[in-house]
């Protein structure tokens, strides 16, 4: 009886106590070397280049390995925290190539708090994923589209590239936002730290938001810049007309423009019904071999273009002029986009994270009756839900979107004209983070703005990841400088 009471015991400890053996034993091996860090403006600094090896399928443990890699700018602090590990959005941005550029300034000001870390994610810049995929999706580019003549065609060619990818052996749905939550951990165990903290923007935010709901444990703090929660992959039209009708209410209130654009929303209301009805057509430059081709613009290309023009102030304020020139028959500044609104490519690890946090049919049904309402309709979900009712088995399933409660000190970033995370997201997101904040930038659009527009940003992260409390702010940026015609510059 001593006997099987002692086997019981070893049994119940051994039960207890094998989750945290098997996870010390997957501890991924890390390699470090040094490296010379070059920014874009050939400003240098030693730093460290790191990988660590993981599954890319977790269910096939003796299936495909990726090799993801990271740069590490060493903290100068003393006493550093926790590592601050940058996730860039995308779905398919490099953290390493955004440290060379306009950010490089923001990585090397945060070593006063801990080691700043310049994450690929798998399938993402120096880190292995997908293989290239060749084909693309396209249209007869001189016939306008219509969201039913399009979708086939973005479906069939949708099921090639996940075919191929397959036949490659590297199958779509292993590039999820779980898989690559799983990948944050590894890191953090690879570089054998407690906590990490995450510093995130767009679809980051979403990657982030993932694994507090699947590491909460092992975080210390988030930033999230441009919030993109569970179920917000899907942009919805609504926010895209507040953003036309703010824009619209700006230039009547700018005595510079009162008088140029009048009725922003009219004009842009005037021209979609004008090239409905009788199409323009530019000329564009093919881009893959350059030559001159003939692009016919209906109403879906000019919501597409005008769709992707309200990224933020950087993008739109050459919009009000454009309209005016498009309805006087000169559509010669969307020329050399107008190619791009018949034919896309296919990116494994930008489709596959997609396509796997999908959208909730309660999401779904509200986006189809504000569609309907809106001057742009779906244009800046497009071709998104067309791959996305092709795939359907990627999604990665309900409970993957449903709201996760924490208490984890978050701090939100958000900007009032950004047309791509606006601040209704965050505030969603925020009631189910009582210890969460929220900076909201007045004036700001979607990307750098949200990091570089002020440097009271700046200021607020280093206290926040030092661990510090901050308050829930705003700050006021700078009018938007609209682009006027020639005549008035002068």
């Amino acid at each position: 009886m001593k006997s099987f009471i002692l086997f019981l015991l070893c049994s119940i400890n051994l039960l207890c106590t094998s989750g945290s053996a098997l996870h010390a034993q997957s501890t991924p091996a890390l390699n470090l070397t040094p490296h010379l860090f070059v920014a874009d403006d050939g400003r240098e600094i030693q730093t460290e280049l790191g990988e660590f090896v993981v599954p890319e399928n977790r269910s096939d443990p003796d299936g495909r390995q990726l090799t993801l890699r990271f740069v590490r700018f060493k903290s100068t602090n003393p006493n550093p925290g926790s590592p601050i590990v940058y996730l860039a959005g995308g779905p398919g941005g490099s953290g390493i190539n955004a440290a060379k550029y306009t950010r490089y300034d923001l990585f090397l000001a945060l070593r006063s708090v801990a080691d700043v870390i310049a994450f690929d994610q798998r399938g993402t810049g120096l880190s292995d994923g997908p293989p290239e995929y060749p084909g693309f999706w396209a249209v007869d580019p001189s016939v306008p589209m219509t969201e039913a003549t399009v979708k086939p065609i973005i479906q069939k060619a949708t099921k090639q590239a996940a075919a191929f990818f397959a036949e490659k052996g590297s199958n779509l749905s292993a590039y999820n936002s779980n898989e690559s939550a799983d990948d944050l951990n590894d890191l953090r165990l690879a570089l054998g730290a407690k906590k990490l903290n995450l510093w995130a923007i767009s679809y980051g935010t979403h990657l982030a938001l993932t694994t507090l709901k699947r590491h909460e444990q092992h975080l210390d703090r988030m930033v999230l810049a441009g919030v993109e929660g569970y179920d917000q992959t899907v942009k919805m039209p609504k926010d895209q007309q507040e953003l036309l009708t703010t824009i619209d209410g700006l230039l009547k209130a700018d005595p510079k423009t009162a008088n140029l654009f009048p009725d922003f929303l009219g004009d842009v209301a005037k021209l979609l019904e004008q090239v409905d009805k009788k199409p323009a057509k530019v000329t564009s430059s093919h881009p893959m071999t350059s030559a001159p081709i003939e692009v016919a613009l209906g109403k879906l290309e000019l919501q597409l273009i005008l769709s992707w023009s309200l990224r933020g102030p950087e993008q739109f304020a050459s919009i009000p002029l454009g309209v005016q020139q498009m309805l006087a028959g000169d559509f010669s500044s969307i020329a050399p986009y107008a190619i791009y609104t018949k034919m896309g490519q296919f990116k494994g690890m930008s489709m596959g994270m997609d396509l796997a946090s999908g959208i909730s049919p309660t999401r779904r049904q509200l986006l189809q009756k504000q569609a309907k309402n809106t001057l742009l309709g779906d244009a800046i979900n497009f071709p998104y839900l067309h791959q996305y009712d092709a795939l359907m088995e990627l999604d990665a399933g309900k409970d993957f979107r449903q709201p996760y409660p924490s208490k984890l000190p978050v701090l939100c970033i958000s900007g009032t004209l950004d047309g791509r995370t606006p601040p209704g997201n965050a505030e969603e997101t925020l009631k189910h983070l009582p210890n969460g904040r929220h900076l909201v930038l007045e004036g700001a659009g979607h990307s750098d703005p949200l990091f570089l527009s002020s440097p009271r940003i700046l200021e607020i992260m280093e206290v926040f990841f030092s661990g510090k409390d901050v308050k829930n702010e705003r700050v006021v940026l700078p009018a938007v400088e609209w682009v006027l015609p020639q005549e008035e510059k002068r």
